[in-house]
């Protein structure tokens, strides 16, 4: 793991008699401390015990369930901890995790004691990130002497480093009003990533070649995530309005004093009302469709309970109904009697998720291994899962390999100077910098060391800068670099590479079914696709199994069994109109969101060959 820095600090045993006491201080008194000390950042590079990790998030996400899931909701009823559960999983993970540090640490082991915080330092900061829009809070380590109960009499609860980022305020309490000609849909589709944009507009395609009337609301505020789809798919297409992801301020109800509650971690003892103190930080200061501020997720129910009075649809079409706005949209749709349908858009291992929920009637499901996924993470009482494919990949059936090596080539040796004979693509993921370093090293080392002439192409996800690759383009050695145009992707030019690698993009699941090999890399236990366990993929977890797994690349691909692919995705072409049929069946089957009742259709039959549906 990567050093996370936050904040030039270390921990010191303060006291030699009676109790021990750790005081955090200022590094430069470490070099004169006599008794046991380290390094904050020594603290936040420790690797700590994944299951520990697991089972201490899930303590303390019941307790603060229990405790103040009811003390903020929206007007329709959705309670501040079910829509916000995932970015506030994840602030608790960090919460966690550095308590596991520390008690990793054996001086600390040995004589355990109460934290002092360093005074004036904000209690919630940022983490660096890679990618453009996402805030990847963290608490500092005054925020987990603070949970623990010490005193922070002049400490702020926002790192300086948040209370400069520049937020957009607003007073208005309702957004821009809708437009008067939506008319009646009979599907509603939301849509905030391109990744959503991409696997949903075929199905509206399809939807409508069948005649039913869709609209996409795309709710991206990143320019680069928003949907592309012209006029000829068949669909309306809309954008949110302007407004309304800008609205930031205070969560009253979150802020209440302390009290006896506490929920225990490992031997330290949480104080949940200043837990929740520190949540709110993450509720008030987020903006953006991926981490909508609490206020904004009140206003954009109002704004979607108007889109649904108006279009009155029979479905509500998601590709995330796990992150707040899919939350969201899951609620509203069942208040509203419409039926709910998930598309899985990126691939699914036990780790790929903060929180195992699914909340949608209908899940689609790309392949045979995420059927136990899916029912195990379904929390509607009547929900099915079908495993139908995926619908953005139905267009692999008509890529052209020769125009994607030419990008390829073209990329490496522009001006028609000669490119190297083999070219690897590398699928990268959002990660921090120093993350995404650690994954270049590999990869570019075990290029170098591989028989053969090899280049690389970067394919920056699509929620990365392309900034973030700019010190590995300017290396001085190794193989030829250069970075793909981000709105090109992995997925626009992988079909040309004679090999792809990556952690666990899901251009990894595409590579396969095209017979590209795939190398799965990172250190030992870092989370992959688990391609490998299918035999569609090899896993390097250092720079010598790369040039090994390159350098046998000679032999050329052994003949993958269908079954093997259709473990990880179902792939015939048709997954779209797959999903369109089912929705249209669903539709026909039982009442439309007109009617009084809620929308709990039977389940519809499967024909043979249409994938499997689990109740």
């Amino acid at each position: 793991m990567s050093p996370r820095t936050t904040g030039g600090l270390g921990l010191v045993r303060s006291s030699n008699v009676g109790k021990p006491t750790w005081t955090l201080v200022g590094t430069g008194a470490l070099a004169h401390a006599r008794t046991d000390h380290i390094h904050t950042t020594e603290l936040d590079a420790t690797a700590v015990d994944k299951q520990l990790l697991r089972s201490g998030v899930e303590d303390v996400m019941e307790a603060v369930d229990r405790y103040s899931a009811k003390w903020a909701a929206t007007p329709g009823g959705a309670d501040w901890l079910h829509v916000q559960h995932v970015p506030v999983r994840r602030f608790v993970a960090e919460i966690v995790r550095k308590l596991l540090a520390l008690n990793s640490w054996a001086p600390f082991a040995s004589a355990p004691g109460p934290l002092i915080l360093a005074p004036y330092e904000g209690l919630v900061g940022l983490r660096s990130s890679s990618s453009r829009e996402y805030l990847a809070y963290t608490v500092t380590w005054s925020g987990v002497a603070y949970v623990l109960g010490a005193a922070a009499p002049h400490n702020p609860t926002r790192s300086a480093q948040l209370r400069n980022r520049a937020r957009t305020s607003t007073a208005n309490t309702e957004p821009s009003p809708l437009p008067l000609d939506l008319g009646r849909q009979d599907v509603l589709a939301l849509s905030w990533t391109s990744r959503h944009a991409a696997t949903l507009t075929p199905v509206l395609a399809e939807l409508a070649r069948g005649g039913q009337r869709s609209l996409l609301l795309d709710l991206a505020t990143d320019a680069a995530e928003r949907c592309s789809a012209g006029p000829a798919t068949g669909f309306e297409l809309r954008a949110a309005p302007s407004d309304l992801f800008t609205a930031s301020g205070t969560v009253e109800g979150l802020h209440r004093p302390d009290d006896e509650h506490v929920v225990q971690v490992e031997g330290h003892g949480i104080q949940l009302a200043r837990l929740v103190r520190l949540l709110s930080v993450l509720l008030e200061t987020s903006g953006g469709c991926t981490q909508p501020s609490w206020r904004t997720v009140v206003r954009a129910e109002s704004w979607l309970d108007d889109i649904l009075s108006t279009t009155r649809p029979h479905t509500v079409l998601l590709s995330n109904d796990t992150s707040p706005l899919g939350v969201l949209a899951a609620h509203a749709a069942e208040r509203h009697g419409a039926n709910s349908v998930h598309v899985q858009h990126g691939a699914w291992t036990p780790e790929s998720v903060a929180w195992l929920a699914l909340h949608s009637r209908d899940i689609i499901v790309m392949g045979e291994r995420d059927l136990a996924l899916g029912r195990g993470w379904a929390r509607h009482p009547e929900a099915e899962v079908h495993v139908l494919g995926q619908p953005r990949f139905d267009v692999l059936t008509s890529l052209s390999r020769q125009t994607q090596r030419r990008y390829l080539e073209n990329l490496l040796a522009p001006g028609g100077r000669r490119a190297p004979t083999r070219i690897a693509v590398w699928a990268c993921q959002p990660f921090n910098p120093d993350h995404l370093k650690s994954h270049a090293d590999l990869l570019l080392d075990g290029l170098a060391e591989a028989d053969g002439d090899w280049g690389l192409v970067i394919a920056p996800h699509p929620a990365q800068g392309a900034d973030a690759f700019t010190a590995l383009v300017k290396r001085g050695s190794g193989p030829p670099i250069a970075v793909a145009d981000p709105r090109v992707g992995a997925r626009g030019c992988l079909a040309g590479a004679d090999v792809l690698a990556s952690a666990y993009s899901t251009c990894g699941i595409e590579a396969a079914l095209l017979g590209i090999p795939v190398l799965e890399i990172g250190p030992p236990g870092e989370r992959t696709l688990g391609l490998t366990s299918h035999g569609l993929a090899t896993r390097c977890e250092a720079a010598d199994e790369v040039a090994e797994a390159l350098s046998g690349l000679r032999a050329g691909p052994a003949p993958i069994p269908r079954a093997a692919l259709d473990a990880v995705c179902r792939w015939r072409g048709d997954s779209a109109t797959r999903i369109a049929r089912l929705i249209t069946e669903r539709a026909t089957s039982g009442p439309r969101a007109d009617d009084s009742t809620h929308h709990h259709p039977g389940a519809a039959a499967s024909p043979k060959d249409e994938g499997a549906s689990v109740r």
